[in-house]
């Protein structure tokens, strides 16, 4: 374990000592000293990866210094939905599993999902220190992401290409969220997750879910096009990507809405295994563990998970090692958050 650890935390050093290197080499933009634009899934945790597959991760984009609401947007269109697989056979596999899962639990709800297309910079033609990033978001299902990313055959759908979006265009690829939420008495708070769930049940995971299209009232598309409609709807899209992991901690935690302050970005990482992509936030409590520990108890979202911790960074470190891999992920992008900042 204790090479594990070793081996994790270079892997993090690597990534701190890109500042100096060019996009040939290091295939990574660095468009500020705040935000690392990350051009192709090359970076990937395999330290604990030779014993568990699972935690494995990528990270997609990396914004040390964590972006508030101002400071990321949203590109909300039909252009960044999932593309059918040309195999045919293939395709089918989708409803056929689903019908599978269906049967042998007919509560399964086949809900919306923002779908994770990439991202751009919002302003490309400068480089500043404050320069902002848009999401590119299309709509998926949770039947689509059961059928490609949760599919035995799921490396059948993906694309031989170093850009992420190519490699990925056949997968739902719904875009998860996360928050490291820090107490006001400097603690991290985790879950672990119960045995009801489909994936991985038992693992560490940071609180978190899906920011929902039908929370803002959206089940398909605009019909028209007009840039107005568009623009109003892509701002409300990047108001749910804040408000939803806001609403997800609050119902996995049990703590008010108003005791969670200082929402920041930090960045996407994706797990290897099934490629899902997860968008990470930094949050402040200002409650003290003891008190949140209470609030847990009365929570409305039990079904998912069993415990909740209150770590110490050293103890995060440990639980990392049995994390799914978007989360340990989430967990790099912390630690170079915390580097940053020092």
């Amino acid at each position: 374990m204790d090479f594990r650890r070793h081996a994790y935390n270079s892997y993090l050093a690597e990534l701190s000592l890109s500042l100096s290197l060019s996009l040939s080499k290091s295939k990574i933009l660095l468009l500020s000293s705040s935000i690392k634009l990350r051009m192709a899934s090359t970076v990937c945790n395999k330290s604990t990866a030779t014993e568990d597959p699972g935690t494995a991760f990528n990270l997609l984009l990396s914004c040390p210094s964590g972006l508030p609401p101002s400071r990321v947007s949203v590109d909300f269109g039909r252009s960044f939905d999932r593309i059918p697989h040309p195999d045919a056979t293939l395709e089918s596999s989708i409803k056929e599993i689903w019908d599978q899962r269906l049967e042998k639990n007919p509560s399964l709800y086949n809900g919306t999902k923002f779908r994770y297309g990439g991202f751009s910079l919002s302003d490309s033609s400068t480089v500043r220190t404050d320069c902002s990033i848009c999401l590119h978001l299309g709509l998926t299902d949770y039947r689509t992401f059961v059928g490609t990313n949760l599919n035995p055959l799921w490396e059948k759908f993906l694309v031989s290409s170093e850009d992420d979006t190519v490699k990925c265009q056949h997968m739902a690829n719904p875009l998860g969220n996360a928050a490291i939420v820090e107490t006001s008495d400097k603690k991290i708070l985790v879950l672990q997750r119960s045995h009801n769930v489909g994936e991985f049940p038992g693992y560490y995971v940071f609180p978190g879910g899906h920011s929902e299209p039908q929370e803002i009232g959206i089940s398909s598309h605009l019909t028209n096009t007009d840039s107005s409609d568009s623009a109003a709807l892509n701002e409300v899209v990047s108001k749910e990507m804040f408000d939803g992991i806001i609403r997800e901690v609050v119902e996995e935690i049990g703590v008010p809405a108003d005791s969670l302050t200082d929402t920041i970005f930090i960045g996407v990482s994706q797990r290897v295994m099934n490629v899902r992509p997860t968008a990470f936030f930094f949050v402040r409590c200002n409650l003290d563990s003891t008190k949140i520990h209470g609030l847990y108890s009365k929570a409305q979202d039990g079904y998912e998970s069993t415990h909740l911790f209150s770590v110490s960074m050293e103890e995060l470190e440990r639980m990392t090692l049995r994390m799914p891999g978007c989360h340990c992920g989430g967990h790099a992008l912390y630690k170079l958050m915390k580097t940053h900042k020092q």
